[in-house]
Protein backbone atom coordinates (compact mmCIF):
# COMPACT_ATOMS: atom_id res chain seq x y z
CA UNK A 1 0.00 0.00 0.00
CA UNK A 2 1.41 3.47 -1.17
CA UNK A 3 -0.08 7.20 0.08
CA UNK A 4 0.88 10.00 -2.65
CA UNK A 5 -0.19 13.34 -3.82
CA UNK A 6 -2.99 12.87 -5.88
CA UNK A 7 -1.98 14.14 -9.49
CA UNK A 8 -5.03 13.27 -12.33
CA UNK A 9 -8.22 14.49 -11.97
CA UNK A 10 -9.81 11.79 -13.59
CA UNK A 11 -8.55 9.05 -11.72
CA UNK A 12 -9.99 11.11 -8.62
CA UNK A 13 -13.14 11.44 -9.39
CA UNK A 14 -13.71 8.01 -11.24
CA UNK A 15 -12.99 6.98 -7.78
CA UNK A 16 -14.96 8.91 -5.68
CA UNK A 17 -17.88 8.53 -8.57
CA UNK A 18 -17.77 4.84 -7.96
CA UNK A 19 -18.19 4.85 -4.31
CA UNK A 20 -21.57 4.18 -2.42
CA UNK A 21 -21.53 7.81 -0.86
CA UNK A 22 -20.57 10.43 -3.16
CA UNK A 23 -19.96 13.46 -1.39
CA UNK A 24 -18.56 16.39 -3.81
CA UNK A 25 -17.05 18.26 -1.07
CA UNK A 26 -14.27 15.80 -1.68
CA UNK A 27 -14.17 16.04 -5.68
CA UNK A 28 -11.18 17.34 -7.45
CA UNK A 29 -13.19 20.58 -8.36
CA UNK A 30 -14.31 21.50 -4.98
CA UNK A 31 -10.20 21.27 -3.82
CA UNK A 32 -10.16 23.83 -6.85
CA UNK A 33 -12.68 26.31 -4.92
CA UNK A 34 -10.62 25.62 -1.71
CA UNK A 35 -7.03 26.75 -3.60
CA UNK A 36 -9.10 30.39 -4.95
CA UNK A 37 -10.19 30.57 -1.12
CA UNK A 38 -6.52 30.72 0.14
CA UNK A 39 -7.15 27.17 0.96
CA UNK A 40 -4.61 24.67 -1.45
CA UNK A 41 -5.90 21.44 -1.23
CA UNK A 42 -3.98 18.41 0.00
CA UNK A 43 -4.73 15.33 -1.91
CA UNK A 44 -3.22 12.06 -1.20
CA UNK A 45 -4.13 8.85 -2.52
CA UNK A 46 -4.02 5.28 -1.13
CA UNK A 47 -2.52 3.15 -4.35
CA UNK A 48 -2.73 -1.17 -4.05
CA UNK A 49 -1.02 -2.66 -6.94
CA UNK A 50 -1.75 0.52 -9.20
CA UNK A 51 -4.91 1.08 -8.70
CA UNK A 52 -6.34 3.84 -6.49
CA UNK A 53 -8.02 2.31 -3.24
CA UNK A 54 -9.07 5.47 -1.27
CA UNK A 55 -8.77 9.23 -1.48
CA UNK A 56 -9.05 11.98 0.74
CA UNK A 57 -9.06 15.90 0.40
CA UNK A 58 -7.94 17.89 3.23
CA UNK A 59 -7.36 21.79 4.24
CA UNK A 60 -5.50 24.11 6.55
CA UNK A 61 -8.09 26.19 8.79
CA UNK A 62 -6.23 28.77 9.94
CA UNK A 63 -8.38 30.03 12.58
CA UNK A 64 -7.55 32.21 15.51
CA UNK A 65 -8.57 28.89 17.87
CA UNK A 66 -6.09 27.06 16.62
CA UNK A 67 -4.62 26.11 12.98
CA UNK A 68 -5.51 22.69 11.95
CA UNK A 69 -5.82 20.38 8.81
CA UNK A 70 -9.36 20.20 7.96
CA UNK A 71 -10.83 17.09 6.12
CA UNK A 72 -14.47 17.93 4.96
CA UNK A 73 -16.61 14.64 3.65
CA UNK A 74 -13.39 12.85 4.35
CA UNK A 75 -11.62 10.36 3.97
CA UNK A 76 -13.38 8.31 1.23
CA UNK A 77 -11.15 5.17 2.75
CA UNK A 78 -10.25 3.52 5.99
CA UNK A 79 -8.90 5.86 8.11
CA UNK A 80 -5.64 3.24 9.29
CA UNK A 81 -4.17 3.65 5.71
CA UNK A 82 -4.93 7.87 5.83
CA UNK A 83 -4.00 8.76 9.14
CA UNK A 84 -0.26 8.60 9.01
CA UNK A 85 0.26 10.83 6.01
CA UNK A 86 -2.29 13.15 6.56
CA UNK A 87 -0.41 14.04 10.89
CA UNK A 88 2.71 14.23 8.18
CA UNK A 89 1.20 16.74 6.11
CA UNK A 90 -0.44 18.66 8.71
CA UNK A 91 2.72 18.71 10.71
CA UNK A 92 5.02 20.24 7.94
CA UNK A 93 1.86 23.18 7.79
CA UNK A 94 2.30 24.02 11.89
CA UNK A 95 -1.05 22.41 12.47
CA UNK A 96 -1.90 21.56 16.08
CA UNK A 97 -5.15 18.94 15.29
CA UNK A 98 -6.56 17.41 12.53
CA UNK A 99 -10.25 18.02 12.52
CA UNK A 100 -12.07 14.48 10.27
CA UNK A 101 -15.75 14.63 9.36
CA UNK A 102 -16.23 11.29 7.40
CA UNK A 103 -19.71 11.08 5.36
CA UNK A 104 -20.30 7.67 6.72
CA UNK A 105 -22.76 6.18 8.77
CA UNK A 106 -21.77 6.06 12.78
CA UNK A 107 -19.06 3.77 13.48
CA UNK A 108 -18.22 3.00 9.88
CA UNK A 109 -14.81 4.78 10.19
CA UNK A 110 -11.77 3.14 11.84
CA UNK A 111 -8.77 4.44 13.02
CA UNK A 112 -5.81 2.69 14.42
CA UNK A 113 -5.51 2.65 18.09
CA UNK A 114 -2.35 3.59 17.89
CA UNK A 115 -3.60 7.31 17.10
CA UNK A 116 -5.31 9.59 19.65
CA UNK A 117 -8.89 10.01 18.35
CA UNK A 118 -11.15 12.43 20.34
CA UNK A 119 -14.61 13.50 19.70
CA UNK A 120 -14.79 16.86 18.54
CA UNK A 121 -16.92 19.61 20.15
CA UNK A 122 -18.15 21.11 17.53
CA UNK A 123 -19.25 19.77 13.89
CA UNK A 124 -17.30 20.80 10.47
CA UNK A 125 -20.05 20.07 8.55
CA UNK A 126 -23.95 18.61 8.74
CA UNK A 127 -24.44 15.42 10.43
CA UNK A 128 -28.17 14.90 10.39
CA UNK A 129 -28.74 14.12 6.31
CA UNK A 130 -31.92 14.55 4.71
CA UNK A 131 -32.31 13.18 1.21
CA UNK A 132 -34.79 11.90 -1.12
CA UNK A 133 -33.64 8.28 -2.32
CA UNK A 134 -34.52 9.19 -6.68
CA UNK A 135 -33.70 5.28 -7.35
CA UNK A 136 -34.88 1.74 -5.72
CA UNK A 137 -33.63 0.24 -3.92
CA UNK A 138 -32.28 3.11 -1.79
CA UNK A 139 -28.49 4.13 -3.22
CA UNK A 140 -27.67 5.09 0.39
CA UNK A 141 -29.14 2.09 2.22
CA UNK A 142 -27.92 -1.06 -0.09
CA UNK A 143 -24.84 -1.92 -2.99
CA UNK A 144 -26.34 -2.67 -6.16
CA UNK A 145 -25.90 -2.91 -9.61
CA UNK A 146 -29.63 -3.25 -10.86
CA UNK A 147 -31.82 0.04 -9.52
CA UNK A 148 -34.94 1.73 -11.30
CA UNK A 149 -35.72 5.60 -10.77
CA UNK A 150 -38.69 6.38 -8.71
CA UNK A 151 -41.19 8.70 -10.06
CA UNK A 152 -42.47 11.96 -9.28
CA UNK A 153 -45.87 10.74 -8.61
CA UNK A 154 -44.22 8.61 -5.84
CA UNK A 155 -42.11 11.20 -4.51
CA UNK A 156 -45.57 13.83 -4.02
CA UNK A 157 -47.01 10.98 -2.28
CA UNK A 158 -44.69 11.12 0.51
CA UNK A 159 -44.82 14.66 1.36
CA UNK A 160 -46.64 16.26 3.80
CA UNK A 161 -50.17 16.84 2.66
CA UNK A 162 -48.96 21.02 3.64
CA UNK A 163 -46.05 20.77 1.52
CA UNK A 164 -47.94 19.39 -1.78
CA UNK A 165 -50.51 22.34 -0.97
CA UNK A 166 -48.06 25.23 -0.93
CA UNK A 167 -46.26 24.13 -4.09
CA UNK A 168 -49.97 24.12 -5.82
CA UNK A 169 -50.48 27.31 -3.94
CA UNK A 170 -47.02 29.07 -5.43
CA UNK A 171 -48.23 27.68 -8.92
CA UNK A 172 -51.55 29.34 -8.35
CA UNK A 173 -50.21 32.91 -7.04
CA UNK A 174 -48.13 33.13 -10.28
CA UNK A 175 -44.61 32.08 -8.74
CA UNK A 176 -42.47 30.88 -11.72
CA UNK A 177 -38.80 29.23 -11.63
CA UNK A 178 -36.22 29.67 -13.77
CA UNK A 179 -33.24 27.74 -14.18
CA UNK A 180 -30.36 30.24 -14.61
CA UNK A 181 -28.47 29.64 -17.99
CA UNK A 182 -25.85 32.13 -16.67
CA UNK A 183 -25.50 31.54 -12.62
CA UNK A 184 -21.82 33.42 -12.33
CA UNK A 185 -23.12 36.51 -14.18
CA UNK A 186 -26.55 36.06 -12.25
CA UNK A 187 -24.37 35.10 -8.85
CA UNK A 188 -24.90 39.14 -7.34
CA UNK A 189 -28.84 38.62 -7.16
CA UNK A 190 -28.39 35.15 -4.57
CA UNK A 191 -25.59 37.67 -2.92
CA UNK A 192 -28.06 40.14 -2.01
CA UNK A 193 -30.84 38.11 -0.80
CA UNK A 194 -28.52 35.68 0.94
CA UNK A 195 -27.12 38.87 2.54
CA UNK A 196 -30.80 39.82 3.95
CA UNK A 197 -31.36 36.10 4.57
CA UNK A 198 -28.16 36.04 6.94
CA UNK A 199 -29.05 39.13 8.83
CA UNK A 200 -32.73 37.72 9.55
CA UNK A 201 -31.35 34.40 10.45
CA UNK A 202 -28.17 35.59 12.25
CA UNK A 203 -25.80 32.70 11.12
CA UNK A 204 -22.06 33.12 9.34
CA UNK A 205 -22.26 33.42 5.71
CA UNK A 206 -19.49 31.78 3.59
CA UNK A 207 -17.90 34.74 1.86
CA UNK A 208 -18.79 36.25 -1.33
CA UNK A 209 -15.46 35.49 -2.54
CA UNK A 210 -16.38 31.74 -1.84
CA UNK A 211 -19.65 31.87 -3.80
CA UNK A 212 -18.25 33.11 -6.63
CA UNK A 213 -15.06 30.36 -7.18
CA UNK A 214 -18.01 27.88 -6.23
CA UNK A 215 -20.48 28.92 -8.74
CA UNK A 216 -17.48 29.14 -11.44
CA UNK A 217 -15.66 25.96 -11.22
CA UNK A 218 -18.53 23.63 -11.08
CA UNK A 219 -20.90 25.91 -13.64
CA UNK A 220 -17.56 25.19 -16.21
CA UNK A 221 -18.32 21.65 -15.74
CA UNK A 222 -22.05 21.50 -15.60
CA UNK A 223 -22.56 20.54 -12.57
CA UNK A 224 -23.76 23.80 -10.86
CA UNK A 225 -27.30 25.08 -11.59
CA UNK A 226 -29.08 28.77 -9.80
CA UNK A 227 -32.36 28.70 -9.36
CA UNK A 228 -34.63 31.88 -9.04
CA UNK A 229 -38.05 31.87 -7.98
CA UNK A 230 -39.88 35.16 -10.07
CA UNK A 231 -43.20 36.74 -8.54
CA UNK A 232 -44.55 40.10 -9.96
CA UNK A 233 -41.34 40.15 -11.84
CA UNK A 234 -39.20 39.71 -9.10
CA UNK A 235 -36.70 37.39 -7.52
CA UNK A 236 -37.77 36.00 -4.53
CA UNK A 237 -35.93 33.29 -3.55
CA UNK A 238 -33.02 31.44 -4.89
CA UNK A 239 -30.85 28.96 -4.32
CA UNK A 240 -27.48 26.86 -6.00
CA UNK A 241 -27.69 23.05 -6.10
CA UNK A 242 -24.26 21.23 -7.18
CA UNK A 243 -25.31 17.61 -9.23
CA UNK A 244 -21.81 15.78 -9.51
CA UNK A 245 -22.05 11.65 -9.54
CA UNK A 246 -25.14 11.04 -10.16
CA UNK A 247 -26.33 13.17 -6.70
CA UNK A 248 -27.72 16.70 -6.31
CA UNK A 249 -27.19 18.49 -3.34
CA UNK A 250 -29.22 21.63 -2.13
CA UNK A 251 -26.16 23.59 -0.64
CA UNK A 252 -27.01 27.97 -0.11
CA UNK A 253 -30.67 29.53 -0.39
CA UNK A 254 -31.90 32.47 0.10
CA UNK A 255 -34.99 34.79 0.12
CA UNK A 256 -36.93 38.42 0.86
CA UNK A 257 -39.22 38.80 3.93
CA UNK A 258 -40.57 41.19 1.25
CA UNK A 259 -43.15 38.25 0.22
CA UNK A 260 -42.55 35.58 2.93
CA UNK A 261 -46.31 34.38 2.59
CA UNK A 262 -45.95 33.11 -1.06
CA UNK A 263 -44.11 30.11 -0.65
CA UNK A 264 -41.94 30.61 -3.65
CA UNK A 265 -38.93 28.09 -1.90
CA UNK A 266 -41.99 25.27 -2.07
CA UNK A 267 -41.94 25.28 -5.59
CA UNK A 268 -38.47 25.88 -6.45
CA UNK A 269 -37.15 22.76 -4.37
CA UNK A 270 -39.61 20.85 -6.26
CA UNK A 271 -38.33 22.07 -10.17
CA UNK A 272 -35.10 21.04 -8.17
CA UNK A 273 -36.14 17.64 -7.32
CA UNK A 274 -37.92 17.52 -10.92
CA UNK A 275 -34.95 18.13 -12.87
CA UNK A 276 -32.88 15.88 -10.76
CA UNK A 277 -35.09 12.80 -11.36
CA UNK A 278 -34.72 14.19 -15.69
CA UNK A 279 -30.64 13.51 -14.99
CA UNK A 280 -31.43 10.50 -13.84
CA UNK A 281 -29.60 11.39 -10.20
CA UNK A 282 -29.75 8.81 -7.89
CA UNK A 283 -30.26 10.82 -4.66
CA UNK A 284 -31.40 14.70 -3.37
CA UNK A 285 -29.77 15.60 -0.91
CA UNK A 286 -31.90 18.50 1.16
CA UNK A 287 -27.95 18.83 3.65
CA UNK A 288 -28.88 19.33 6.94
CA UNK A 289 -31.37 19.40 9.53
CA UNK A 290 -31.55 19.34 13.62
CA UNK A 291 -31.77 16.42 15.36
CA UNK A 292 -35.24 15.13 16.32
CA UNK A 293 -36.98 17.04 19.31
CA UNK A 294 -34.06 19.89 19.54
CA UNK A 295 -36.01 22.72 19.29
CA UNK A 296 -33.23 25.37 20.31
CA UNK A 297 -31.23 23.86 17.86
CA UNK A 298 -30.02 26.26 14.91
CA UNK A 299 -31.10 23.76 12.15
CA UNK A 300 -34.98 23.77 13.77
CA UNK A 301 -36.32 26.18 11.35
CA UNK A 302 -35.52 24.14 8.40
CA UNK A 303 -35.96 20.83 9.55
CA UNK A 304 -39.91 20.86 9.72
CA UNK A 305 -39.33 22.53 5.61
CA UNK A 306 -36.99 20.05 4.23
CA UNK A 307 -38.78 17.18 5.75
CA UNK A 308 -42.00 17.84 4.36
CA UNK A 309 -41.14 16.61 0.95
CA UNK A 310 -40.87 13.16 2.30
CA UNK A 311 -37.36 11.40 2.22
CA UNK A 312 -35.34 9.67 4.79
CA UNK A 313 -32.32 10.59 7.49
CA UNK A 314 -29.01 9.39 7.69
CA UNK A 315 -26.90 9.87 10.27
CA UNK A 316 -23.33 10.49 9.91
CA UNK A 317 -20.51 9.72 12.05
CA UNK A 318 -19.43 13.08 14.24
CA UNK A 319 -15.94 14.82 13.91
CA UNK A 320 -13.00 13.24 15.11
CA UNK A 321 -10.01 15.31 16.34
CA UNK A 322 -6.75 13.37 16.30
CA UNK A 323 -3.97 16.23 18.19
CA UNK A 324 -0.95 16.61 17.21
CA UNK A 325 0.24 19.50 19.63
CA UNK A 326 -0.85 20.43 23.21
CA UNK A 327 -2.23 23.57 22.69
CA UNK A 328 -5.17 21.88 21.10
CA UNK A 329 -6.66 21.37 24.24
CA UNK A 330 -7.23 25.07 24.68
CA UNK A 331 -8.73 24.83 21.60
CA UNK A 332 -10.99 22.00 22.69
CA UNK A 333 -12.09 24.47 25.61
CA UNK A 334 -12.93 27.28 23.77
CA UNK A 335 -15.23 25.13 21.14
CA UNK A 336 -16.58 23.39 24.08
CA UNK A 337 -17.62 27.01 25.28
CA UNK A 338 -18.85 27.78 21.74
CA UNK A 339 -21.32 24.76 21.61
CA UNK A 340 -22.79 25.65 24.04
CA UNK A 341 -23.31 29.39 23.43
CA UNK A 342 -24.78 27.92 19.99
CA UNK A 343 -27.26 25.98 21.06
CA UNK A 344 -25.92 22.96 19.44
Amino acid sequence: MDIRIAQDQQTWDGFLSKQQFRPFLQSWTMGEVYRDTNQPPIRLEAIDEDKTVGICQAIVVNARRGRHLAVPYGPVISGKMILDALKEEALKRHCSFIRLSPFLPEGQLALSSQHVALSSPLHLLAEHIWYIPLQTPNPWEEETTTSKPVTEEEILKGMRKNTRNLIRRAEKEGVTIEASTHPLRDLDTFITLHEETRKRHQFTPYTNTFFEAQVRHFSARNECTMYKALYDGEVIACSIHMHAFGETSYHHGASTHAHAKIPASYLLQWTAIQDALKRGDHVYNFWGISPEGQSKHPFAGVRTFKTGFGGQLLEIAHCIDVPLKSRYYATRAFETFRKWRRGF
